[in-house]
């Protein structure tokens, strides 16, 4: 069974985006694949978050994943930092990484725009580390979204490298993982783009009713249609694409209708979706609030993620320390 390592990133609550993009991913990944789901704290320290809350960060994430399907049954679900090989791993790789290409990286110039009073050693290696992850339990196949291709070539160049240096083929060249079929892309509130933390237009899972309300009732529309028939504009059509995936078919049918026949009235298109959007959340948001709250399940599920990511990491680890030839008397 081929193996497939994802990172998640401990940087705020799922949106319905997250959702029916990388979250159904991953549900369906681990019936099918190895899988090696982390929570990546030590990416997120590039960022200087405040201890509290990065705890807190990595706990509401474990707990939303979990609420979501993910299994750690099927899957070995870890937090990257209980993993000290990782680091190891990282820093080996660090070795045969230069700088020259490091600076040219698209993340790292784009961070170092973003913060530029805190353009950090970590922001410039964050490729290795990404690689480190990634090579460290021998991927075949890694899910990335648009703005870790590069990085993922990265992890090609450096696990190439590698096997060049010390001539033997030891790790795998990891592939971009695709199913081959389009995601579904989740628009936002505002009109345009997609669903995302960054530009404010999201609907979390963990949102409660009324303020999922007040969010929805808010989105953008436009003036109405002035001709029977008139092209669906785009603020529009978002709203019928969430409705696409929380309404039943004859619910987003009405509405389709109506705005075909121009008697749509968008305050109850609104009321609608929200209503609609607050069934399909409910029993995810009592399921986070749930597992965040019973220590007792996420200290086991963490346990069992570390021990067996552990013992994959410290076989690798150990295997590469012998190529290079840091043996052991």
């Amino acid at each position: 069974m081929q193996t497939v390592v994802s990172g998640i990133r401990p940087t705020g609550n799922l949106h319905l985006g997250n959702y029916f993009g990388a979250v159904k991913n991953f549900l369906r990944m681990q019936d099918e694949y190895n899988c090696y789901f982390f929570i990546a704290d030590y990416h997120s320290l590039t960022t200087h978050p405040t201890p509290q809350d990065l705890h807190n960060n990595v706990r509401q994430v474990l707990a939303e994943y979990l609420a979501c399907g993910l299994d750690p049954e099927k899957s070995t679900i870890y937090i990257q930092s209980d993993v000290p090989a990782i680091a190891e791993l990282s820093m080996l790789l660090g070795m045969n990484a230069y700088l020259g290409e490091l600076e040219r990286t698209t993340s790292f110039k784009d961070k170092a725009r973003k913060q530029p009073n805190n353009v950090n050693a970590g922001l410039l290696t964050y490729p290795v580390l990404m690689a480190a992850d990634i090579l460290i339990h021998k991927a075949d196949k890694v899910p990335v979204g648009k703005d870790q291709e590069q990085n993922l070539e990265m992890t090609r160049k450096f696990a190439g490298r590698f096997n060049h240096m010390y001539k033997q083929e030891y790790f795998k060249i990891p592939q971009s993982f695709n199913y081959g079929e389009a995601l579904v892309k989740i628009p936002g509130l505002d009109g345009s783009g997609k669903m995302g933390k960054s530009e404010g237009n999201g609907i979390y899972l963990i949102d409660e009713p009324k303020p999922l309300q007040k969010k929805v009732m808010r989105a953008v529309t436009d003036s109405g249609p002035t001709e029977p028939n008139s092209p669906i504009t785009e603020p529009i059509q978002n709203l019928f694409t969430l409705m696409e995936v929380v309404s039943t078919p004859d619910t987003l049918q009405y509405f389709k209708d109506k705005y075909a026949s121009c008697e749509i009235r968008y305050g109850d298109l609104k009321k609608q979706l929200a209503e609609d959007i607050n069934k399909f959340t409910t029993p995810i948001r009592e399921k986070i609030v749930s597992i965040r709250e019973d220590e007792e399940y996420l200290r086991k599920v963490v346990k069992m993620g570390r021990e067996k990511a552990q013992e994959s990491a410290a076989q690798t680890v150990e295997e590469v320390r012998q190529i290079i030839g840091l043996k052991r008397f």
